[in-house]
C-alpha cells in the first residue's frame, strides 16, 4: 500500500478501521495508488469480522483536493476513467459495512462526492466543499448526478455540481451532505465516537437497517457507468483540453 493512505486500527476504537489521506504537502490530491489502497481496505474491512466499521479522515485544514490531475491525466486523456477510481467507487457503494467520514478544510472533487456514499459525516464550519467539474468541461461523477438531487434537493445539487459553487460545512449540513459540525480541532474525535458506536451495535441489525435505508446498489452503480462514459467523451473534447490547459497555467 502506498504510505499516502494510512489504514489503521485504533486500540481506543475496537472494531474500527481508519483510511487516511497522508498526503498534506499536495493537499491529499488522489493517485491512482491511492485509490487501490482505498480500494483494497474497503475489500478487506467487508471479509474481516472484526471490523465493523470504516472511518475516513484527512489531514489538519484538508481532507482532498480530490484527483491528483498530473496521475489522472495520464491514463484519463488516452481511455477515459482509470480504473482504480472506477474500482474504488464500486467498493464504496459496495461496503456491506457502514462508513463515516471526517471533514475538515478543503474537500474538491471526489473528496465531495465520496460523502454522498458515507452513512454519516462530521464537518467543521471551516470545510468548503467544491465540485468543478463543469469548469474543466467535465461532468459529475461518483452518481453524484443521482444521489445529490436526492438528498440535497434539486437546486442545491445543481448549485453545487453544475455552478461550482462551494458550500460550507454549515451548507453542507443545512443541505443534508453532513450530519454534524463541530470545531476543526474535534472533527477526527467526533467522527471515530461515530464509527465506534456504530462498530458496537449488533452488526446484523445494523446492516439490514443500513440496507434498508440505503436501498438497492445498482442503480448507483449504473450511473456512476454512465456519469464515466460521459465523463471519457469529456476528456476528449476540445473545450476540455483548453479548460485543462488555462488550469495548468494557473
Amino acid at each position: 500500500m502506498t504510505d499516502h493512505i494510512l489504514v489503521e486500527r485504533p486500540e481506543a476504537h475496537p472494531g474500527v478501521q481508519i483510511i487516511r489521506f497522508n498526503r498534506p504537502d499536495k493537499k491529499n490530491a488522489i493517485t491512482r495508488a491511492m485509490y487501490q489502497a482505498m480500494t483494497e481496505a474497503l475489500t478487506a474491512a467487508d471479509g474481516n469480522p472484526d471490523i465493523r466499521a470504516t472511518a475516513f479522515l484527512g489531514t489538519e485544514g484538508c481532507f482532498s483536493a480530490g484527483n491528483d490531475l498530473g496521475d489522472f491525466l495520464a491514463v484519463a486523456m488516452g481511455g477515459g476513467m482509470p480504473r482504480e477510481v472506477v474500482d474504488f467507487l464500486y467498493a464504496l457503494v459496495r461496503s456491506a459495512k457502514p462508513i463515516v467520514s471526517g471533514v475538515d478544510g478543503l474537500a474538491i472533487g471526489i473528496g465531495t462526492t465520496m460523502h454522498l456514499h458515507c452513512d454519516l459525516t462530521v464537518a467543521s464550519a471551516r470545510s468548503q466543499f467544491r465540485t468543478p467539474f463543469v469548469d474543466l468541461a467535465l461532468v459529475p461523477e461518483a452518481a453524484s448526478s443521482l444521489l445529490a438531487p436526492r438528498i440535497m434537493g434539486a437546486q442545491r445539487a445543481f448549485a453545487m455540481l453544475a455552478a461550482g459553487e462551494p458550500f460550507s460545512g454549515e451548507e453542507a449540513k443545512d443541505a443534508g451532505l453532513v450530519f454534524k459540525v463541530v470545531e476543526p480541532h474535534q472533527v477526527e474525535a467526533a467522527t471515530l465516537s461515530l464509527a465506534a458506536k456504530l462498530a458496537a451495535k449488533p452488526p446484523e441489525a445494523l446492516r439490514l437497517s443500513r440496507d434498508l435505508i440505503r436501498g438497492g446498489r445498482e442503480e448507483i452503480i449504473a450511473r456512476i457507468d454512465e456519469e464515466a462514459r460521459h465523463f471519457a467523451a469529456r476528456l476528449q473534447s476540445a473545450e476540455a483540453r483548453a479548460a485543462f490547459e488555462a488550469f495548468m497555467r494557473r
